[in-house]
């Protein structure tokens, strides 16, 4: 079965972007463009992995990682940070809050996202 990806980003041409490398290496996908949809689909549907932008209206990054953790999943996905917020005090923080990764938009491809999404996965 194929893991499932959550993509969370306000920006949709950084969603469709990243729908059309994830579909094309053979991961589901589902993209929202706002927090509070994410935890509504969190919560439905688990998802293996969420990608999640930090820089959002109504509700950042940082408030989805912190409202997901307080809610008694019965499955909880692994939180990627893909964000082009670069500075130590936000990576740190970050990690800080359960993400298994932080990645910066500018320095990687969308290929070499999927790879990072792999290794979280636990992939090669």
């Amino acid at each position: 079965m194929s893991a499932k990806i959550l993509i969370v980003d306000d920006d949709s041409m950084i969603r469709d972007i990243y729908l059309r490398k994830f579909r094309e290496s053979g991961f589901v996908v589902t993209v929202v463009a706002d927090g509070p949809t994410a935890i509504q689909k969190i919560e439905e549907d688990p998802p293996d992995v969420v990608l999640l932008d930090l820089v959002m209206p109504q509700m950042d990054g940082f408030e989805v990682m912190r409202e997901v953790a307080k809610r008694k999943l019965i499955k909880m996905p692994k939180l990627v940070l893909l964000t082009n917020l670069g500075q130590k005090e936000e990576i740190e923080k970050g990690l800080a809050l359960g993400a298994q990764d932080y990645i910066i938009k500018a320095h990687l491809t969308p290929s070499e996202v999927v790879e990072r999404v792999r290794t979280v996965l636990g992939g090669p």
